[in-house]
């Protein structure tokens, strides 16, 4: 089988579940892992045989993707914020959104001239490396909750190179991927697995200058208006809370950072674009202030920010 073959064989089983341009697109992705090489040099060489061990590698991405397993868990890869993330069905998948969030954080950071070294980010695969000056500044506290792949605090520190990292989640194989993801990306995180809704558990946590979350929101309810590529392969224990407390996450990290948040200090979480109304309700005024809503490139409310007062 030639690379052209392959190529037109996995594109053709494609398009019996996703459209011209998303098959498209996969079918590229999937040959540029297999072969290493780009589209114009498989171009090129297109009419060159793909060695038996491809071939079985090939066999086993078609069956996956047929069963609507999704491309970033099939190769085991996913991009967010310029740098890849190793990512499997213990952890989500990296969203465009969750990346906005984190930008919107270091935009923060740079307007209140946090230090002069913070980057914005880029949202390509090029890298920032961190200038010499960094040591010069005192650490800013960060605590990043439920981190999953690790994203968040990575590419946090990698933008906020003076920044202290301090990233939790409930599940010790997810954790196992966010360390994997700190250390292909030469990022130091602290990673603290615990049970964030236990008062208990939280309150080992230390105090901060900021606190961003992603947390689960999406009701089970609503499980079946989801796709299912996410609904059969992505964690539930990341997506899901119960019906009758969708904000309970929510609850949560308002309650701790009365606690552990310091005067002056951010907070900036992610929200379900039908819940942002409601979760802006459960910041209190007598702790918090500059409470803002954002929406993001789709126009939909999927971010709030809050000051905690001095």
């Amino acid at each position: 089988m030639t690379i052209n073959e392959a190529h037109q064989q996995l594109l053709f089983q494609l398009y019996h579940i996703y459209d011209d341009r998303e098959a498209a697109a996969i079918t590229n992705l999937v040959m540029e892992n297999i072969t290493e090489w780009t589209k114009i040099d498989r171009v090129l060489n297109k009419n060159l045989p793909l060695s038996l061990p491809k071939i079985d590698l090939l066999k086993k991405y078609t069956e996956e993707l047929l069963q609507h397993k999704p491309l970033q868990y099939v190769l085991h890869e996913a991009w967010f914020a310029g740098m890849k993330f190793y990512v499997d069905e213990h952890v989500l998948i990296p969203r465009p959104e969750t990346e906005e969030l984190v930008d919107w954080l270091v935009s923060q950071v740079m307007s209140k001239n946090i230090s002069e070294d913070a980057q914005p980010l880029t949202g390509t695969k090029e890298t920032n490396q961190p200038t010499q000056s960094e040591t010069s500044h005192s650490p800013l506290r960060i605590l990043d909750i439920g981190t999953g792949s690790g994203c968040i605090p990575i590419a946090l520190k990698k933008r906020l190179p003076f920044a202290e990292l301090y990233s939790c989640d409930i599940s010790e194989a997810a954790l196992n991927v966010a360390r994997l993801n700190a250390k292909n990306n030469q990022q130091d995180i602290h990673f603290i697995q615990l049970d964030f809704l236990n008062q208990s558990d939280r309150e080992s946590l230390p105090k901060v200058d900021i606190i961003i979350s992603n947390p689960p929101y999406i009701p089970i309810k609503d499980i079946n208006t989801m796709m299912p590529n996410v609904t059969a392969h992505e964690p539930h224990l990341a997506l899901f809370v119960e019906n009758e407390n969708p904000l309970i996450f929510y609850k949560a990290i308002v309650d701790f950072a009365k606690e552990k948040l310091v005067a002056g200090g951010m907070l900036f979480v992610e929200t379900h674009e039908c819940q942002a109304s409601h979760v802006k309700e459960l910041f209190p005024d007598n702790y918090f202030t500059d409470i803002e809503i954002k929406t993001d490139m789709q126009g939909k409310q999927r971010m709030i920010k809050a000051t905690m007062l001095p």
